[in-house]
């Protein structure tokens, strides 16, 4: 049984039907955030990197500095850079997609977020969980008794 080959496999662009291209454009809101999320994290490493490179490097306080290692670490640093650079325009990208993808959606106010109990049913619940508490310490001493009736047998 063979497979059929993935989307640019040596097929003509626009060989998708409308529904497979929009679908593979439309992209879960959440994978954005973890898209998102492992940019930053790169843009963190990235950054610690160029740190790094400049805390090694030393200054040329009249010392003889060679060529070919400062060119070296100049293309080393432009490189991280230059990646950087990347990244956060990666994440600018992410982070306008989720806005977009956003943009339908009313805000919450926070309120609504946090769960309300109205007074008579907590007040009925705080009855409910002291009457079972009183239950099962009754119950423990009852089996406390047994047990101690029990050893002096």
């Amino acid at each position: 049984m063979s497979t059929p080959p993935l989307g640019g496999a040596g097929m003509p662009p626009g060989a998708f039907s409308g529904t497979q291209a929009q679908a593979a454009r439309e992209v879960n809101t959440a994978s954005l955030c973890r898209i998102g999320q492992e940019t930053v994290q790169d843009i963190v490493f990235r950054t610690m990197e160029i740190f790094q490179l400049l805390r090694n490097m030393q200054l040329p306080n009249g010392v003889t500095y060679h060529t070919a290692t400062y060119q070296d670490r100049l293309a080393k640093l432009q490189e991280h850079l230059r990646q950087l650079s990347i990244l956060f325009r990666k994440l600018r990208l992410v982070y306008d997609k989720c806005n977009e993808n956003c943009a339908g959606l009313d805000p919450v106010p926070i309120e609504q977020l946090i769960p309300y109990v109205e007074e008579d049913g907590s007040k009925h619940d705080d009855r409910g969980a002291a009457s079972q508490l009183r239950f099962a310490s009754e119950e423990r001493r009852e089996i406390m008794e047994v047990n101690k009736v029990t050893k002096l047998k």
